[in-house]
């Protein structure tokens, strides 16, 4: 049931914005407020899905009741309300994040598409929070050990910036959970994380993929084609297993980093990008420079903070953590009863050696609670989770 606020010191066009919005819709809950600083305390108190705020109050005008909203409540789409005088402040307000602004008298047809619009648009911004949790959800970092508090550490520190991130560790420890929380808990959060895995685009597709291409660049090219630059653009790039990039792709990274602009392949034009590069990657890549497969410079403008996530092996007491996180994933995403491990299975896959690390735990846990009894045992493990 959508909840609109009026505040207006008008009695008579609130009593008329009141009657148009409850017989156009009898689902909407409409409440009305006779000064600005009312409506504020009202806002502050409680949850609205619209307010119509008037400009010209006293006590407090419209303008700074919209200010104070946007501080407390950014979600909550405001329209305003503007007398003819008023006509260039309402204006302004669109600056300052109000949604639209509506003329006195109200046009009835205006005003209830503009009702309607900025309720779809409240009933978006709801369904993208709720969206972003299940996804901040799936990439959670769990652990409670010394490296892994360091590890989250850091993050707080660093997402906040634009410093570029290399982070680095084995295979299946989790790298890109780093990625991801780095974009999460930034001011681009909103938008775009790009992923590319250089591993698993072909060489000589990779400039391709990354930069775009322009229609007949190559004999598929046929028609023009942005790359992942563009898409992050005002976002994230995570570059994983940026240690398998061609050294002639790391050349036009080292540019987009250096310049912000990238071209795409067969073009001659050059195109601006604002994106944070985040990157990782299991290789030495001190020693993939001695070696002439990766470019020093491009290492030095990646590593401006460095992230090393550890081996499974060296966070052993995240384990029970672990085992507890994915039995409850498992079961929600099969629609089962989660499953116990008794403590002298969880000893028994705390000595384990886990060379394929967090990925390898999870797949063994999932074959245990597919293949164990109704408590996974001991016994169950030394059955089922054998290498």
């Amino acid at each position: 049931m959508p909840k609109i606020l009026i505040i207006e010191d008008e009695a008579a066009i609130r009593r008329v914005l009141t009657k148009i919005l409850s017989e156009e819709n009898d689902s909407y809950k409409v409440e009305e407020a006779e000064d600005g600083q009312i409506g504020l305390e009202k806002i502050k108190n409680d949850d609205y899905d619209l307010v119509l705020c008037d400009i010209k109050m006293p006590k407090m005008d419209g303008v700074e009741v919209l200010e104070a909203v946007k501080k407390i409540k950014p979600e909550i789409p405001m329209v305003m309300i503007s007398g003819h005088g008023d006509l260039e402040t309402a204006i302004n307000t669109m600056r300052l994040g109000a949604f639209d602004y509506i003329s006195k008298p109200p046009d009835l047809n205006r005003l209830l598409n503009t009702v309607r619009n900025a309720l779809d648009k409240k009933q978006l911004v709801v369904e993208n929070k709720i969206l972003k949790k299940k996804v901040s959800k799936n990439y959670e970092m769990i652990g409670q050990s010394e490296p892994i508090n360091h590890i989250k550490d850091i993050i707080e520190k660093v997402a906040q910036t634009d410093a570029r991130v290399l982070i680095t560790g084995p295979n299946g420890t989790g790298k890109e959970l780093v990625a991801h929380q780095l974009h999460e808990k930034s001011e681009r959060s909103n938008a775009p994380l790009i992923e590319v895995n250089c591993a698993a685009i072909p060489s000589e597709l990779i400039e391709s993929e990354l930069f775009g291409h322009v229609k007949g660049a190559f004999t598929s090219a046929v028609k023009d084609r942005a790359g992942k630059f563009e898409a992050a653009d005002g976002g994230t790039i995570f570059l994983d297993e940026i240690g398998d990039m061609s050294l002639s792709a790391q050349a036009k990274v080292l540019r987009a980093l250096q310049e912000s602009m990238i071209t795409r392949v067969g073009a001659d034009k050059d195109i601006k990008v604002n994106v944070r590069v985040v990157a990782a990657t299991n290789k030495d890549l001190k020693k993939e420079i001695e070696e002439g497969r990766f470019r020093e410079d491009l290492y030095h403008r990646l590593a401006v903070i460095l992230i090393k996530v550890p081996a499974l092996n060296d966070r052993r007491d995240d384990i029970p953590l672990l085992i507890n996180h994915f039995t409850e994933k498992i079961a929600l995403e099969q629609g089962s009863t989660q499953k116990k491990f008794s403590d002298d299975a969880i000893s028994l896959l705390k000595e384990y050696d886990w060379t394929g690390n967090i990925r390898e735990l999870r797949n063994v846990i999932e074959r245990l609670i597919i293949l164990g009894g109704s408590e996974i045992s001991e016994t169950d493990v030394k059955l089922f989770a054998s290498k």
